[in-house]
């Protein structure tokens, strides 16, 4: 039995996500004016996910796309999407290019989880991260032909990566 707050089972159709996505849109348009910061919005939906990526030809994004600040604007946009639609919002937010550049932060943890791995560690384990980003984990070191889980719960949930 589902809790009242936990997510839904039935995956969301595309209306919906594009319905998500055009509900963030209008949120980070109104916090980008607030803050006085020009940026464009791309919506899209994406394995399943609505996917909001903020743009800018100018340095106006660098104060908020460090990745922990892109990580508590995704947040609290999840949460006025969900205060709007009454539904769980699991979009991805991504400004200036943060999800590339923390895929490659990533990339870098699990290069030296495997260098670990060769030196004769058994198992390598990596910090607590979000879901969206341990399942970058998982795929990058799929992409290596490495093995990993990910153990714990909330926001103790890490990854632990083996040889295959």
């Amino acid at each position: 039995m589902n809790s009242p707050t936990a997510p839904e089972t039935d995956a969301p159709s595309d209306a919906e996500l594009e319905r998500e996505g055009d509900v963030a849109a209008d949120f980070l348009e109104g916090l980008l004016d607030i803050a006085d910061i020009d940026g464009d919005l791309t919506l899209d939906v994406r394995q399943g996910r609505a996917y909001v990526s903020v743009e800018s030809e100018d340095a106006s994004l660098r104060v908020i796309s460090h990745p922990d600040t892109v990580q508590a604007l995704q947040e609290l946009t999840r949460l006025a999407v969900q205060n709007e639609t009454g539904s769980f919002s699991r979009l991805i937010l991504d400004v200036g290019g943060s999800r590339d550049v923390r895929r490659r932060q990533l990339e870098t943890l699990v290069d030296a989880a495997m260098a670990k791995l060769e030196e004769g560690a058994s198992q390598a384990s990596l910090p607590s991260m979000s879901s969206y980003e341990r399942k970058l984990i998982h795929d990058i070191a799929a992409d290596r032909g490495l093995v990993s889980e990910s153990y714990g719960e909330g926001p103790d949930r890490h990854t632990v990566i083996r040889r295959a």
